[in-house]
């Protein structure tokens, strides 16, 4: 029987939908060319062949969201203090993940629970990178103007019906 998940999933989950909005551009950019394990059951055949466009580097990506984020927020001269302080925890946070993703990939040879524990490691990579990008981003966050606040809130929503703009 399936239990339903507490809290402490939930935060997790939560986290992990919070980085992922911070670190992807777009929101599903994965780290590797292999697709989600979901995505690998489900699949029966490959895609047609389309020209394959080459992916940003995790860095890029990153550097990308960075810029996307300012000018979505419209980030003010006296917000930049602010700002810089986000960005660098969202740079160091793609590292410290990179990082862990790096040394999954660098095992190809894994067993199931080689397997867990490496995503473990990436899990707590995202989580010590939340530990600094959320006061950042709280402090960011105060200095905002309402419509800046509103924008973000939009911009960070995991509600669908939020992110394209509708009042809930």
């Amino acid at each position: 029987m399936l239990q339903p998940i507490g809290p402490a999933a939930r935060g997790l989950a939560a986290a992990t939908v919070f980085t992922a909005l911070l670190l992807a551009s777009p929101l599903h950019a994965a780290t590797s060319d292999a697709p989600p394990i979901g995505a690998q059951l489900a699949q029966a055949a490959p895609p047609a062949a389309a020209p394959k466009k080459p992916r940003p580097s995790p860095v890029d990506r990153i550097e990308q969201r960075i810029k996307s984020l300012h000018a979505a927020l419209q980030i003010t001269p006296d917000q930049e203090p602010q700002w810089n302080a986000v960005a660098q925890a969202m740079r160091e946070q793609g590292q410290m993940t990179g990082q862990a993703i790096q040394q999954r990939a660098a095992n190809p040879a894994m067993n199931a629970v080689d397997e867990l524990k490496a995503y473990e490691a990436i899990v707590d990579a995202h989580a010590q990178g939340l530990q600094k990008l959320v006061p950042a981003f709280q402090a960011l966050y105060a200095s905002l103007s309402d419509d800046q606040k509103k924008k973000a809130d939009v911009l960070f929503s995991h509600t669908p019906h939020r992110r394209h703009g509708a009042k809930s």
